[in-house]
């Protein structure tokens, strides 16, 4: 079984940043392809960001390219979300999952419980 905790939220000013972590931990865990999704009150969950398992291949939502950035160290088991020059719309619960660098909910085989990302105008 893999565990995932996100955390990092909170709220900002627009044009501000945060950054999201994701560890991980499991008896069985080693170094996996990893997303970043987002649920906004009333929408569906969406892809943001994934990361190869050697963090050699990255991809982004186009809303989010040039703002945010996945990174991960695997020594820790944690990957990262930076998110820079946010906007309103970024407001979501963010959530981690492992098993797959595609943007559809059934690739990935695991899930954290999320962490809030509130931004005002």
């Amino acid at each position: 079984q893999v565990q995932l905790v996100e955390s990092g939220g909170g709220l900002v000013q627009a044009g501000g940043s945060l950054r999201l972590s994701c560890a991980a931990s499991g008896r069985t865990f080693s170094p996996a392809n990893m997303g970043w999704f987002r649920q906004a009150p009333g929408k569906e969950r969406e892809f943001v960001a994934s990361i190869s398992w050697n963090g050699g291949n990255t991809y982004y939502i186009d809303s989010v390219k040039g703002r945010f950035t996945i990174s991960r160290d695997n020594a820790k088991n944690t990957v990262y979300l930076q998110m820079n020059s946010l906007k309103p719309e970024d407001t979501a619960g963010y959530y981690c999952a492992a098993g797959s660098t595609g943007r559809l909910i059934d690739e990935y085989s695991y899930w954290g419980q999320g962490t809030q990302v509130t931004v005002s105008s």
